[in-house]
């Protein structure tokens, strides 16, 4: 019974550790995206955040196909 509870306990552990992982990789690529658009919006001088609205959008999709990847990929 113990060693159940210990083997329920280290699976646990590891998808706590997955899933964190997997958020801040989410995280850095989101943000990587926007402050890219922001630097690219600021030197050609652009008055409207195009370049930022469009990396975010793009960031925000290669982040989640990342995601999906890494849960779809066999252990």
């Amino acid at each position: 019974m113990k060693k159940v509870r210990e083997k329920k306990s280290e699976n646990s552990l590891q998808s706590y550790a997955k899933y964190s992982s997997l958020a801040f990789q989410m995280l850095f690529i989101i943000l990587a995206g926007v402050f890219a658009g922001r630097l690219l919006d600021q030197w050609i001088g652009l008055k409207t955040p195009i370049f930022t609205a469009i990396l975010a959008l793009a960031s925000v999709i290669l982040s989640v196909y990342y995601a999906v990847k890494d849960l779809l990929k066999k252990p």
